[in-house]
């Protein structure tokens, strides 16, 4: 029954290709969700011991781990797109959907074109992510870490127990009263690699000024050896303050490459990038132009390990095979050629060449002969 025009003008696609891609986009929520989950709690496990053992709360935890999640899915959306149009499609084609709708007169770009959208709706999604969200949100990441980095000796000092709050700083505490007043302070303070320190305190108490955690010690001693010459100094106090922090994570201003935006990669300010370092940051900022593209070739590449080809009863796991074969192939291919060009840039148009060439080479492998056979018919009727 055909049907009118008011109800088929409700609808930009075809029933079928509705159909298709409805299956495309519930398993490629699925698949990554199912992924990005294990990612998350496989990366996620350091830092249950800071929940466990000193005392952070499961709020904090989900927030500090949640950051992460726009990163995750940035980089398995990829393969994940690939893997739900290659299994789809060879579901279907098991179940002999494709070759029913080939027998209905679907042309070879009408078979794709839902595996096309839904490759061109992850790349979307995936520059949104590259470009934007998982910056920020690893910026947001990395800061929320420090602050509790820095906060994290107040938790870590427990009673009668010598704490190494950093690599070069030992604390220990007698005892500590409700109100949080120490009682009984040792100080092994290593941050001079020309002076060994020992504080003593009758007492202290735990601030926070800036982000950084300090102790304020009342009544007590400072005993100074200097390396050189291996003369003692003493010093007596009726107040000190010490900075608990290690003196490698003062600089909070560090960032990596996987937070700048786009603009400071390729223009870095020099007080932050060594001019050495300038082309890692330059060719991260290549990457998050070019690994959107990825996800379209691969989309492709799992296309026409289905769509080309005669059609076996008894299965062909060598299609499959050799699609998952060459996508590890261009993501090892990616890699390699990423590290290159960070010392050496003139490399960069070869990760655009492999970002982009495979999905015109499977469009012209899966496309060519409809083309071409569309052209010669409007040659002869001309």
């Amino acid at each position: 029954m055909a049907s009118s025009p008011g109800t088929s003008g409700r609808h930009l696609l075809p029933l079928i290709d509705r159909y298709v891609l409805r299956q495309l986009l519930v398993a490629l929520l699925a698949l990554t969700g199912g992924a990005v989950a294990l990612i998350w709690l496989t990366q996620s496990l350091h830092f249950v011991s800071m929940i466990v053992q000193h005392g952070l709360s499961l709020r904090v935890f989900l927030q500090l781990t949640s950051l992460m999640l726009p990163s995750f899915v940035a980089v398995i959306l990829p393969i994940t797109t690939f893997l739900v149009v290659l299994f789809t499609y060879q579901r279907m084609s098991g179940d002999r959907e494709l070759t029913v709708m080939r027998a209905a007169g679907l042309s070879p770009l009408e078979l794709a074109r839902p595996g096309m959208i839904c490759g061109a709706a992850s790349v979307v999604l995936c520059y949104v992510l590259t470009l934007w969200l998982a910056p920020v949100s690893y910026h947001a990441f990395h800061r929320y870490e420090f602050q509790i980095r820095n906060q994290m000796a107040a938790f870590l000092l427990q009673d009668g127990v010598f704490t190494k709050v950093s690599g070069d700083m030992t604390v220990y505490v007698r005892s500590r009263d409700a109100n949080g007043l120490l009682h009984g302070v040792l100080v092994e303070d290593d941050r001079d690699p020309d002076a060994h320190t020992t504080i003593l305190a009758e007492r202290g108490t735990i601030v926070t000024v800036n982000d950084k955690p300090r102790v304020v010690l009342y009544n007590g001693s400072r005993e100074e050896i200097d390396r050189h010459t291996g003369r003692l100094n003493v010093l007596t106090f009726g107040r000190n303050t010490i900075d608990l922090a290690s003196s490698r994570q003062n600089n909070h201003e560090e960032r990596d490459a996987a937070e700048m935006p786009l603009h400071e990669l390729f223009h870095p300010n020099p007080t932050e990038v060594s001019e050495r370092d300038r082309g890692k940051f330059a060719v991260e900022g290549w990457h998050r132009l070019t690994a959107p593209l990825t996800v379209l070739s691969f989309a492709m590449i799992g296309l026409v390990a289905v769509l080309r080809g005669a059609f076996s009863r008894h299965g062909n796991i060598t299609r499959p095979m050799t699609a998952i074969l060459t996508v590890v192939g261009l993501q090892a291919l990616t890699l390699m050629l990423q590290n290159l060009a960070g010392r050496n840039l003139a490399l960069v148009p070869l990760i655009w060449a492999v970002a982009i060439l495979p999905s015109l080479i499977c469009a012209a492998l899966l496309f060519a002969e409809q083309w071409t056979g569309t052209s010669q018919q409007a040659k002869q009727s001309s």
